[in-house]
């Protein structure tokens, strides 16, 4: 047997063997690269992530507080079905607020909408509570512990007694429907969210020009930014009759424009627009525990994007002046009734913009109304024998009327044209 001796081969060369090392040398220093490039990005994800879910503030003070009154809460009805209280606090405290008035140590509840999020998350349906409607408030916590006696009195000072947990009983006395979460949003946070979005978009019939509201605007399509919308949404004496109802009504256009604003792909699909939009949405609110993160948050409303605008709704609650007092509000029944029942229920509820010659429900006052229709003839409830009937004939045949329209709008309705 003879010793072979193998001859260098193809690429076993002084200079190949070089050229390997090199490779090896700069797929390592890639791969190191590499690694370094996704630790930074998660880094950066993580931080980014950090600091958005940080910026809620937890409202742990109302948990306690209603945790103590869950015997006497309403019981959910339909699973997965949510109802979310938001609340528009008017404090002049913090920052940015204290121009909008003197600080005299108590906060209002400026609006206060109760959102319907239907179960199979189709629709969603936001209902405005008058500041100024007249309701039982219950018992309730102070801030310094002592606690206030059961009134009735208008709907705003609830938050005034005893902030959320005390606005939350009474909401879920008035309606009977379970809050399931809740939401606090201040004048500062609300002008970060419109200005996080670039502004949003108004059509304005006639010029505009209220100084207590800081606002002067020309006629015609207009952009707001976010100082702009806050005078928008709340001025009064200076747009339309004055009312509160027509504020409220303004108030849902513009939140439905900005819903159609949010929800564009220029926001939703734009990284450098996205965050400065879920900063300013998460450093304005005050939540329940429930949803006070961004996972909470996103397990509540990740099912929302897909509900058509046509089906995000807005309406104010059925309601009229106060038979003793003009400058306050009271129910309007059945209606009021009929609108919480469905709300309570899951079942379908319609709106439509009031037309003209529309007949109100009911005696209205300083140019208010609140059009409750039943079914698509426009018929208005009439009482007949101690019992509410559509005022036809008995009919052995007869099926389910169509779901009863309530006036309002749609986010699809909120667009300029």
């Amino acid at each position: 047997m003879t010793d072979s001796t193998y001859g260098p081969g193809a690429g076993a060369s002084p200079s190949g063997l070089a050229a390997r090392r090199r490779r090896r040398r700069w797929l390592r220093y890639a791969g190191v690269a590499t690694a370094v490039v996704v630790l930074a990005a998660g880094g950066a994800g993580w931080a980014v992530y950090q600091k958005l879910d940080g910026n809620i503030t937890e409202d742990t003070d109302a948990a306690a507080e209603l945790a103590r009154y869950e015997k006497e809460r309403p019981t959910p009805l339909v699973h997965d079905a949510q109802n979310i209280l938001l609340i528009g606090s008017d404090t002049r405290t913090g920052r940015g607020n204290r121009k909008y008035g003197r600080d005299l140590g108590t906060q209002r509840s400026d609006t206060t909408i109760l959102l319907h999020l239907a179960a199979d998350r189709q629709s969603a349906t936001a209902v405005s509570l008058p500041r100024d409607l007249m309701v039982h408030i219950p018992s309730c916590r102070r801030p310094d512990g002592s606690r206030t006696r059961a009134q009735f009195a208008q709907f705003n000072w609830a938050f005034e007694f005893g902030g959320t947990a005390c606005t939350i009983r009474t909401v879920e006395k008035l309606t009977n429907i379970r809050v399931d979460h809740h939401m606090v949003v201040d004048f500062a946070g609300f002008k970060d969210m419109v200005d996080a979005v670039d502004g949003v978009q108004v059509c304005l019939k006639e010029p505009v020009d209220d100084s207590a509201a800081k606002l002067r605007l020309p006629a015609g399509r207009q952009t707001l930014n976010g100082e702009q919308a806050l005078g928008f949404v709340r001025a009064r004496k200076s747009l339309g009759n004055g009312s509160d109802t027509e504020r409220m009504d303004r108030q849902q256009e513009f939140l439905g424009a900005l819903v159609n604003k949010v929800r564009s792909n220029d926001v939703l699909l734009n990284p450098v627009k996205l965050y400065p939009v879920l900063d300013a949405a998460t450093s304005s609110l005050t939540t329940d525990p429930g949803i006070a993160s961004l996972r909470g948050l996103y397990e509540l409303v990740r099912g929302l994007r897909n509900i058509p605008t046509e089906r995000v709704q807005f309406l104010t609650v059925p309601r009229r002046s106060y038979t003793y007092d003009a400058n306050r509000d009271e129910l309007v029944e059945p209606a009021a009734d009929e609108l919480f029942t469905r709300l309570r229920q899951d079942e379908p509820v319609q709106v439509t913009r009031a037309r003209p010659d529309a007949s109100a429900a009911s005696t209205t006052s300083n140019s208010d109304e609140s059009a409750y229709e039943s079914g698509d003839d426009g018929g208005e409830y009439e009482e007949e024998d101690g019992e509410w009937s559509d005022g036809k004939p008995d009919d052995p045949t007869h099926t389910p009327s169509p779901a009863p329209t309530f006036r309002g709008n749609t986010a699809a309705g909120s667009t300029c044209t």
